[in-house]
């Protein structure tokens, strides 16, 4: 198991500054590093990593993928033990998540947008 320092969830408001020491899978600690790395040099995006509801449980941890640019903003939040991998193409993030019997849900990020889908893996 490894740390990961979030952001507190939004209540209670007398720990808002507080950030917070949450235990994780050694997988789950490389997942959010790509997130990091692959928003970082995209001055539209933004990856907020925040504990989850279930207080001092570890792998409580919730993200927020957002693009923000004028009057367009897409916005992908989930739990970061939901997400199988991350790949990054360098010109898009592709997640991919709760691959079940050759299903999984897959979230490509591109420059600009994120589309959510479901595909047959073979």
């Amino acid at each position: 198991m490894t740390t990961l320092t979030v952001a507190p969830r939004q209540t209670p408001a007398e720990r808002a500054a507080d950030e917070i020491a949450v235990e994780v899978d050694e997988s789950l600690s490389v997942l959010a590093e790509t997130l990091e790395e692959w928003v970082a040099p995209r001055q539209s995006w933004t990856l907020l990593l925040r504990e989850g509801f279930e207080f001092g449980r570890p792998n409580n941890v919730e993200a927020s993928l957002a693009f923000a640019a004028g009057e367009q903003t897409s916005t992908l939040q989930f739990r970061l033990e939901q997400l199988d991998s991350a790949t990054d193409t360098g010109e898009q993030l592709v997640l991919q998540f709760e691959e079940q019997n050759g299903i999984a849900k897959l979230a490509p990020s591109r420059k600009d947008f994120v589309t959510p889908l479901i595909l047959l893996l073979p």
